[in-house]
């Protein structure tokens, strides 16, 4: 039985006694509360999951299943929780980051998720703490002209008020600053917790022991305090968390939209004949599916049954629907228009194209820019020198100006207006948006790097076969020989290749049929491999194949030498074709350039980028293509090694490469190169080599690529400008460097504010590039 994760009600369960919950093969034991019967015989589960399964499809789970029907894997959305800027960390439940001390978020959302719980806690956090953090203010700023209290009771009044503030609001923020410190990772943490906690200790010492402080440092008949600096701090911070996380759940749109695609239920049909509504999740490979007008196709599979138009603009951008018939490939997701199909599943569960491609999102929303890595260091620097900042404006205008209350203020200033959150968003808010921006428009990156690098690439390798043409073959003509006619010769051509596999065979069959032509039924069939085959059709002795099949059956096939050639030069494959001994003919089977590769490749040029068509097919063929397409260098008849050695050699040529193919013989190349590009409609061996998937197998889509590599780097380096240029003024004012010259000083609750707004623009920008992408694509 297949292996579901889910949780289990382990309260009923005793030691095994021999029974299992067949449905996940947990062991149960009579005890447990969810049991039924089915056929005069009990059966026990661990669960109601686990009954509610069992009870939809009985047989399902009593049947053993052969190696050829795989369950589809139910995957658990968010039981993996990781930091949205440390993407190597991983635990299984939610909490905060070891390193930075941000949020842990679900590594994968999904449609009913809850709020971000982090958000519902701040927010609580926040709106209950309010009221008291504009009480313990007011105090602060205009208690001694209301006089309502003398100042020393007044302070005890503001010690109470700002306790639950500091200690119930800001306690998130004073784990995460220890776990900084316990972790020898000085963050953002560090400084809100020491700048906040050194105000508010201070305060509560000054109100509890007045006597034991300097007269230096009495005010208005008290000790000066600072807990409406530390209790404003904290409100400011706990908003301009609460706006980061509102922000930051945006950036799931994009994996939100493409979960929210896959239909909910699929309708299976019985061996009896009978047909039923299951759901999505149990679907297994090899299941007969009904897809009725008007419904989208559950899972990726193949017709069995019918004919209709498939719109699979959702997923591949086609505007046009597609159309299917026995033996064509459905994508789960797309939407069935007019016809009635029966598919045989063929992909489920997480190894459909649409599962792919949420976790190539995910994966590359995950992952960290070269600028990010720099980001990082830059940050830890940053932080012990804010500290050691700080310790020195103390001391300084303690020692030097004998004013350590201004000393302490300016102090905890530093070390909240130097707060590296906005820093540490600056590369993954922007890598995020990019990503999701990407995947809605055909392009799926797998890393931060690839999106960051591919600006660089100068030079462009594409294979040939479903890169720059369809990758399918095509019926293209017949010339033929007297006194044979075309209609003849397509059926007995068709009639004799309908035994064969060959996909040169299969575009001859599907031409066709395509005409309406009732093919023969065909005796005596014989592959002769790599040249031709032999076959009787009406009586007739045929042969059809290469120059080779002609030798080998005695026939001279130098009448149609010359048309041959003439087509071979065009990048078609020719066949001849004998009947009874004598040459009737030859059928040209061609791979038709994409319509849109000619267009593709002229805004690539336009980029001053050099492209490079490198393919396995025939050196004739080759540059029958390059010629079409204005591809002057060309190699035809190279293996996957002499790809993977041409890569290696432009890279020592100090050229940064590109390849882009759809082949498991483009595999190696793909790795290889600077940035590996896969169609989406190539193999999977090559989507998992690359670090780019054109998901509508389109080249236009390296451009959409590359402007989005460009202008994600650009917002990368904005993000980046705005927090060190916002540090390296504020840090200066807020130590009072400048308070000789200018008179400017920064109180702690202005340098909270500053901090949370420059975190906010930083989160606002990066969404700002989902609208800079459309415009340079456009």
């Amino acid at each position: 039985m297949p292996n579901h994760e889910h949780p289990h009600d382990n309260s009923h369960m005793q030691p095994s006694t021999g029974l299992k919950d067949p449905v996940c093969g947990m062991n149960v034991t009579t005890d447990s509360v969810h049991h039924c019967d089915y056929q005069g015989q009990h059966f026990y589960f661990c669960n109601p999951k686990c009954l509610t399964k069992f009870q939809l499809d009985p047989i399902r789970y009593l049947t053993p299943q052969s190696t050829d029907s795989v369950a589809p894997t139910e995957v658990v959305i968010g039981v993996e929780y990781t930091c949205p800027m440390h993407p190597e960390i991983v635990q299984a439940s939610a909490g905060t980051c070891p390193k930075c001390g941000m949020a842990l978020e679900p590594m994968q959302p999904c449609l009913d998720e809850q709020e971000n719980p982090e958000l519902v806690d701040f927010r609580h956090r926040f709106w209950r703490t309010l009221p008291l953090t504009l009480c313990v203010f007011v105090l602060a700023m205009f208690g001694h002209q209301l006089h309502w209290f003398d100042m020393a009771t007044q302070s005890w009044i503001e010690m109470v008020l700002s306790i639950p503030v500091v200690l119930w609001a800001g306690w998130p923020f004073y784990v995460r600053g220890w776990q900084s410190i316990q972790h020898r990772s000085p963050n953002m943490w560090t400084l809100i917790s020491l700048g906040t906690g050194s105000a508010f200790i201070y305060s509560i010492v000054a109100t509890l022991t007045p006597s034991s402080f300097p007269e230096s440092f009495m005010s208005m008949g008290r000790v000066a305090v600072y807990f409406e600096a530390s209790a404003v701090i904290i409100s400011l911070t706990l908003l301009g968390q609460m706006m980061e996380l509102q922000a930051r759940s945006q950036t799931s749109a994009a994996i939100k939209s493409l979960l929210k695609l896959a239909p909910k239920t699929a309708r299976r049909i019985l061996a009896s004949g009978e047909e039923e509504d299951i759901p999505l999740t149990h679907v297994y490979v090899g299941d007969r599916l009904r897809v009725r007008p008007g419904e989208k196709v559950p899972v990726d599979g193949i017709v069995i049954e019918g004919s209709s138009a498939i719109d699979e603009a959702m997923l591949t951008g086609e505007p046009v629907p597609i159309s299917k018939r026995i033996g064509d490939k459905v994508i789960g997701a797309t939407m069935n228009t007019t016809g009635s199909l029966v598919i045989r599943s063929e992909h489920v569960g997480s190894s459909t194209m649409l599962a792919q491609i949420v976790q190539m999102v995910m994966q590359a929303q995950r992952s960290r820019a070269p600028m990010q890595r720099m980001a990082d260091t830059v940050a830890g620097y940053f932080v012990v020198t804010v500290i050691a900042v700080a310790i020195i404006t103390f001391l300084g205008w303690g020692l030097l100006a004998s004013n350590w209350v201004f000393g302490l203020i300016n102090a905890v200033a530093v070390l909240i207006i130097a707060c590296p959150c906005a820093l540490g968003l600056a590369t993954p808010m922007s890598i995020m948006v990019a990503t999701g921006t990407g995947a809605n428009h055909g392009v799926l990156f797998r890393d931060a790097s690839a999106i960051e690098n591919l600006r660089k690439i100068d030079t462009l390798i594409v294979d040939k076969t479903g890169t720059l043409t369809e990758g399918r073959p095509v019926f293209d003509r017949i010339v033929c020989a007297a006194p044979f006619n075309e209609a003849e010769l397509l059926y007995l051509a068709a009639s004799l290749d309908q035994g064969s596999e060959h996909p040169l065979a299969a575009a001859i069959v599907r031409a066709a049929r395509e005409r309406n032509i009732t093919l023969g039924a065909v005796t005596q069939f014989e592959s002769s491999t790599g040249i031709g085959v032999y076959g009787v059709v009406d009586g007739k002795k045929l042969a059809m194949g290469n120059t080779a099949l002609m030798q080998q059956a005695g026939i001279d096939s130098t009448a149609l030498l010359n048309p041959a050639e003439e087509l071979r030069t065009q990048g078609a494959s020719v066949m001849y074709l004998a009947v009874d001994g004598q040459l009737a003919g030859l059928i040209a089977v061609a791979d038709p350039i994409k319509t849109t590769t000619a267009d593709a490749l002229a805004s690539l040029r336009a980029a001053n980028i050099r492209v490079i068509m490198a393919t396995g097919d025939g050196v004739t063929t080759a540059q029958a293509v390059g010629k079409t397409l204005g591809i002057e260098e060309v190699y035809g008849e190279v293996k996957p090694a002499d790809k993977l050695a041409l890569v290696e050699r432009l890279q020592k040529e100090g050229r940064c490469v590109a390849m882009a193919g759809d082949g498991i013989n483009d595999a190696p190349a793909l790795a290889r190169a600077d940035i590996g590009i896969a169609m989406g409609t190539g193999t999977d061996v090559a989507m998992n080599s690359a670090q780019v998937t054109l998901v509508k197998g389109d080249l236009r889509g390296i451009t959409v690529a590359r402007a989005i590599s460009v202008a994600t780097v650009a917002n990368m380096k904005q993000n980046l400008a705005f927090a060190f240029v916002y540090n390296s003024i504020g840090v200066p004012i807020a130590s009072g460097v400048l308070y000789s010259l200018t008179g400017w000083l920064l109180s702690p609750m202005i340098a909270a504010v500053a901090m949370s707004l420059s975190s906010v623009s930083v989160v606002f920008n990066a969404l700002r590039l989902r609208q800079a992408v459309v415009n340079e694509t456009l």
